[in-house]
């Protein structure tokens, strides 16, 4: 119905009282398109009304904006938890996002969750799981506080599911106890939002900078991130990894709430990090050794984590997965604190919504929304009222139910237009979400480039350094070298200069000495003259003397003795003539005085000329003297540094000279102590193995000559190579590296082949396995005294182990002789002979199974009572042995013509079996076995069941089919693939045979002890010498049997060996390991 109002007229501001505000639309957006505003203003060119006031507004919402929100949350709810397994949609989870905001807490989710059935149903409960944590994380802060009152009944729900081992149970119950850790640390922690965002500052404020406080917040946290990492790897536990499992919907259920998981991880370990070096830097390393202990332990599991996630295509396209660091950070160092680097999760904004639908743009949205809106407004008040919608004097005509009616649609339109305001809204604050997010990966990015750039630039730095550093010793190092050679080419100059000043010193001292000994013999001839001349003058003294006085004596003797004249005239002849004898001596004496004198004038000249010369070379002398003394004086400054500097060169070479000596010998030592540990543990493996050679439990062990011989061979070429690792290491003692694996490679084959030659002895004939086991014990002691004398450093040089080598070609020898020689059947002949003894197997049990029946039938007509009771239970328990051996012996058949199928190729089957004709031989004999089985059995129970036979016999028979049985099963499983059907049927099969088995002898032993029972001894009328007679028969024949019974056990022994020795090959033991 459309209402038109007549033209109203104009409105008196006297006359009428003012109109009331006007219920309008509320304002358009200022990106609305102009044509919207235009029929907003009208026709006019007057403006619109005022805009309601804000509470005016929210009131107007009323309760049916609220129960349309409500009704809205509700569908959202049932929609995204649900028991399909797929993941839950994003726009259900956003939509019941913007339900907590609208309604600023859970109520509604809460009132709906609670009519489901979380406890019956695993996928729904798991559902409820993700929605309730995207809600705790990005949900109103109210959430928190309406969900704590139900943490009991969290408890109680994981209690319950975590009984279950399969399925969603045990994700559903870890995920409720981290769902309970989630909200106990946000109701401790209020300061934490429910997605963890906060900054440096923030989480210092939450400290309440004690250190108390941030010990048990770091605490709380490696709980927090424990309960993190549990879910996360009971997830990727529950997930065949084998398959593309995430891009099925059944994988994305379980992975999708992995996402809320990574983006908690991110700001538990960033903020785990900066706590750790906040308390290191208060409290002592020793104090949170603990701390320490534990975030290695979670940084190794996140990592992981971390690192398969990204591999994961759902994730891929989804979240951008921060990577940790290689190493964890050095808590005990703070600068490293500066290297840490905040992971950062990206969620991009293609892939953060993958289910929803594509949003309108909002220009349109708002464009089709006012269209519509308008339209329906011109509907009801008609086009003239839409020139002027706020004059309601025209609408006096109007009735008030109309009026309500319009008012109501109005509200209806505004609260649809809000919503999709407030889904703009939240659209635009995820986009700058999205955009934030960016914003941190891109300055995270900037800052680890830029961190990469610093590093880059501190060791291009430090490389720099360290270059001039060796640059500068090199200088320093081509310095002294030349100062060294400048130092010798001197010290070489002046030991030469100094020879030839030593050689004219000795010149100048030998001219010296001869100058002082010419000076001495002038001075000594001086001497000699002036002695001649003082001697010539004495000898004038005297002469002058002598003749004054005689002179004197003749006046006297002329005045007194005047008789005698004659005789003293005579006597004065003689005297003048003596007296010129004497005046002529005197004159030559004189003669003589004066070359002497003239002589020693000359060599007193001489001698001044020679002094001179003396005082010349003496000053000479004194200046080379000098100048020696100098020169004498620098070269032994130059000596004594160029001695310092050799002596600091030579010291610094022996020191590093005694370095490498001292490192060589300790290299020496630790190379070694490995190898003596080495040694020590090969000795204590070889003792190890010798020892099980008298252990009883061994006996029991057996092996094949192959193997032995395949063992031993592999021994021999260890040996060789073990040779040459120990020339190599007694060549160069500082590398152990090639010795020690021989080493140990050594002493492991060496106790395998003790081993499986004392297995095989217990299978083969006495002497052979005497040989065998003495040599093994020869080879085990060889083995020891070698690795002894490598733990001695005087014997090593002389190890020897040739005697090793030799004791295993003993022991290859003794094996070949053990090797078993094969049936003496044809190739061609295997596959008929295959088929030939299945069928007669077959046919043989089918007989078995004719008799028994045969013999149930005699046994029905002609027994009565127990022993009727005991021959029904005996035969039926061995029919159904016999259909469990038919079943059995069919399945055989299909399994080995599946392998034959799949392994000929382009070959006939006759041509498969001659290729493998130990496996058919193997498989001959099988069969034979079975069917001998059968019918060895079928005769012991005729026998029990006509009361000729023993109860024993048929409980022997029956193991001996069990034995025959699993051995077909060996011999057809060897070549089938492990995840065959057949295979699979003829396990089955051979279960079955072996529960028949178990029953034959369970009837046999029932029926035993019932007959037993019957024929119970009566010994109430013995007397006491019949009954003391017959307990001395009694033990006589107890001790018989005991006899007996170890003289049929060690019958049993040498059956078996020989039954080992003649059907090895065609049970196909020896078969190589490539078949």
């Amino acid at each position: 119905m459309r209402v038109r109002a007549s033209n109203p007229p104009p409105p008196s501001s006297s006359a009428e009282p003012p109109a009331p505000p006007p219920r309008s639309r509320p304002a358009p957006p200022p990106w609305e398109p102009r044509s919207r505003r235009g029929r907003e203003r009208g026709t006019g060119s007057g403006e619109r009304g005022p805009s309601p006031p804000i509470g005016l507004r929210r009131a107007g919402l009323g309760p049916a904006g609220a129960a349309m929100e409500a009704g809205k949350m509700t569908v959202s709810i049932n929609k995204a938890i649900n028991t399909q397994e797929v993941a839950v949609k994003e726009k259900h989870a956003r939509t019941c996002i913007l339900g907590t905001h609208h309604e600023k807490g859970a109520q509604t989710f809460w009132s709906v969750v609670n009519r489901l059935p979380l406890s019956g149903n695993a996928v729904l409960c798991w559902k409820f799981c993700h929605v309730f944590h995207k809600l705790l994380r990005d949900g109103h802060s109210n959430v928190l506080k309406d969900s704590v009152r139900y943490k009991n009944e969290l408890s109680d729900m994981s209690r319950m599911w975590g009984h279950l081992s399969e399925g969603y149970g045990q994700l559903c119950s870890i995920y409720l106890k981290l769902l309970r850790t989630k909200m106990e640390f946000h109701t401790k922690n209020p300061r934490f939002p429910g997605n963890l965002q906060m900054s440096d500052r923030q989480l210092d404020e939450a400290g309440e900078s004690d250190v108390n406080n941030f010990f048990q917040l770091t605490v709380e946290m490696f709980d927090y991130m424990e309960c993190e990492l549990n879910l996360f790897q009971t997830v990727f536990s529950s997930l065949d990894m084998s398959r593309s499992v995430s891009v099925t919907a059944a994988g994305q259920c379980r992975l999708a709430p992995l996402i809320q998981v990574i983006l908690d991880c991110s700001h538990l370990y960033d903020y785990t990090v900066k706590l750790l070096f906040k308390l290191h830097s208060c409290l002592p390393s020793d104090t949170l050794q603990g701390h320490r202990d534990r975030f290695l332990e979670q940084f190794r599991k996140l990592k992981d984590l971390f690192y398969r996630s990204s591999n994961l295509q759902y994730f891929k396209r989804l979240i951008q997965i921060p990577q940790l660091p290689e190493n964890p950070p050095n808590f005990l160092r703070a600068s490293a604190l500066s290297e840490h680097i905040s992971p950062v999760v990206v969620i991009p904004a293609e892939a953060s919504s993958p289910d929803s639908e594509p949003i309108t743009d909002l220009v349109e949205m708002e464009t089709a929304s006012q269209s519509v809106f308008d339209n329906k407004f011109d509907d009801i008040f008609g086009s003239s009222f839409s020139s002027d919608p706020f004059n309601f004097n025209s609408q006096n005509g109007m009735s008030k139910d109309d009026k309500d009616r319009l008012i109501e649609q109005l509200y209806r339109e505004i609260g649809a237009l809000k919503e999709e305001l407030e889904s703009c809204k939240a659209e635009n604050e995820r986009r700058t979400l999205q955009l934030r997010g960016r914003i941190s990966e891109l300055e995270a990015e900037l800052a680890e480039q830029r961190h990469l750039k610093q590093q880059a630039l501190d060791e291009s730095e430090f490389l720099r350094t360290e270059l001039e550093e060796l640059k500068k010793q090199r200088e320093d190092t081509e310095k002294a070298q030349r100062s060294l050679t400048e130092i010798e080419r001197r010290a070489q100059a002046n030991e030469q200069r100094y020879s030839k000043l030593k050689e004219k010193y000795s010149e100048l001292v030998q001219n010296h000495a001869d100058l002082l000994r010419k000076n001495a013999e002038v001075t000594k001839q001086v001497t000699v003259a002036r002695q001649a001349q003082g001697d010539v003058e004495r000898e004038k003294k005297e002469l002058e003397d002598s003749f004054q006085r005689v002179s004197e004596q003749a006046q006297r003797k002329s005045q007194e003795q005047a008789e005698v004249l004659e005789t003293l005239k005579q006597e004065l002849a003689a005297s003048k003539q003596e007296l010129q004898v004497l005046q002529g001596t005197l004159e030559s004496s004189t003669q003589v005085g004066a070359e002497q004198s003239t002589r020693i004038a000359d060599l007193e000249q001489e001698r001044d000329s020679l002094s001179q010369v003396a005082e010349r070379h003496g000053e000479e002398m004194a200046a080379l003297r000098a100048e020696l003394q100098q020169l004498q004086d620098t070269l032994s400054s130059e000596k004594e540094s160029s001695k310092k500097e050799l002596e600091t060169l030579q010291t610094q070479l022996q020191d590093k000279e005694s370095m490498e000596q001292t490192l060589q010998q300790r290299l020496t030592e630790e190379q070694f102590a490995l190898l003596q540990g080495s040694a020590r543990e090969a000795e204590r493996m070889v003792q190890d193995a010798l020892s099980h050679l008298e252990d009883p439990a061994h006996i029991s062990c057996t092996g094949s000559a192959d193997y032995l011989l395949s063992r031993t061979l592999a021994a021999s070429e260890c040996t060789e190579r073990l040779q040459d690792a120990h020339r190599k290491y007694l060549s160069n003692r500082t590398d152990v590296s090639s010795l020690l694996p021989c080493v140990a490679l050594f002493a492991h084959l060496i106790s395998d082949t003790i081993l499986q030659g004392s297995a095989t002895s217990h299978m083969a004939p006495m002497e052979p396995a005497d040989r065998l086991l003495e040599m093994c014990k020869q080879c085990g002691s060889e083995a020891m005294s070698y690795l002894s004398s490598l733990q001695d450093l005087d014997s090593v040089e002389g190890a020897d182990c040739t005697p090793v080598t030799s004791c295993l070609g003993r022991i290859s020898a003794i094996g070949e002789e053990l090797r078993p020689r094969g049936l003496d059947v044809e190739q061609e002949e295997l596959g008929d002979l295959v088929d030939k003894e299945m069928a007669a197997t077959s046919a043989a049990i089918e007989t078995a199974a004719a008799r028994i029946e045969e013999m149930l039938s005699k046994a029905r007509a002609g027994d009565t009572g127990v022993k009727l009771e005991v021959n029904e239970r005996i035969l039926g328990s061995c029919t159904g042995l016999m259909q469990a051996i038919q079943v059995l012996v069919l399945a055989s058949k299909d399994l080995q013509r599946e392998i034959v199928e799949s392994g000929r190729g382009a070959a006939s089957p006759k041509e498969f079996y001659a290729k493998n004709s130990r496996w058919t031989e193997g498989l001959i004999s099988a069969s034979k076995a079975v069917g001998w089985g059968a019918t060895v059995m079928v005769d012991a129970a005729d026998l029990v069941v006509q009361g000729k036979g023993k109860f024993e016999e048929l409980m022997v028979c029956s193991h001996e089919i069990a034995a025959s049985t699993a051995q077909l099963v060996a011999a057809s499983k060897v070549k089938a693939d492990k995840d065959s059907t057949n295979l699979a049927k003829l396990q089955q099969a051979s279960r079955g045979v072996n529960q028949a088995t178990a029953g034959v002898v369970a009837s046999t032993k029932s029926g035993k002890s019932q007959i037993e029972e019957k024929d119970s001894m009566d010994f109430s009328s013995m007397t006491l010498t019949q009954i003391k007679r017959q307990e001395m028969d009694s033990q006589v024949r107890v001790l018989e049997l005991e006899n007996q019974l170890q003289k049929e056990r060690q019958k049993l022994g040498e059956l078996r060996k020989k039954h080992y020795e003649l059907a090895g090959v065609a049970e196909g033991w020896e078969e190589d390991a490539t078949d």
